[in-house]
């Protein structure tokens, strides 16, 4: 069966399932994997279970997350979204968290 997921997305995706990866907390997948100062990101859908790439201030960004808040998943991006601006508030992740609740994504 073919992917459509990149290279780049499968190792990421594997090197964090290791001990200690970042996309696994305590048995709870991360969504969203940060790239290049959280310009860009890895969303990981896993109501389709496919991992895209996007830019994070496009519509495509946006309507991804509406998917997986649509899902239920909508609490854990938030918090992973506040999560990543403790640990990186440079990287503008509040500005993000802030779009996608001015979009209404978080709301219902």
């Amino acid at each position: 069966m073919a992917s459509n997921t990149s290279k780049t997305a499968r190792a990421s995706v594997r090197a964090g399932q290791g001990a200690g990866g970042a996309l696994s907390v305590l048995g709870e997948y991360k969504y969203l994997i940060p790239l290049a100062d959280g310009r860009f990101v890895y969303v990981r859908n896993l109501t389709n279970g496919k991992t895209t790439h996007l830019k994070t201030d496009s519509d495509a960004f946006v309507e991804e997350i509406r998917v997986l808040a649509a899902a239920g998943h909508g609490a854990k991006i938030r918090a992973e979204l506040n999560s990543l601006h403790s640990t990186s508030p440079e990287h503008g992740w509040d500005a993000t968290e802030k779009r996608l609740a001015d979009a209404g994504i978080f709301e219902g």
